[in-house]
């Protein structure tokens, strides 16, 4: 393996751990979804069930940086909106985990 191979595959490496998400469990559970779109129906259909297309439940203080998986703490994320989201999450919680870890 040539010098140039080693750096292009540790480079490759490195966007892949980036893309990760910064927390594993970053997905709201099934039981705090249903509650939440029972009280906060679909912003595009109007039904508290079922798909919602264009928008997801995503999490407003995610679970990385202490916030409860509860309806409560879920909101209405435009899908456009995921790739932003995401990456300011994967910043958030590094924060908290450099915080957390001294």
């Amino acid at each position: 393996m040539t010098v140039a191979t080693v750096v292009a595959a540790l480079a490759g490496a490195a966007l892949l751990v980036m893309a990760l998400p910064a927390d594993a469990k970053s997905q709201p559970s099934k039981a705090a979804v249903a509650e939440f779109k029972r009280a906060n129906p679909c912003p595009a259909t109007g039904q508290a069930q079922g798909a919602c297309p264009g928008y997801r439940v995503d999490h407003i203080v995610p679970l990385c940086a202490e916030g409860e998986d509860v309806a409560a703490n879920l909101q209405w994320q435009a899908v456009a909106d995921t790739r932003e989201n995401a990456r300011w999450t994967r910043e958030y919680c590094r924060f908290h985990r450099v915080r957390a870890n001294g």
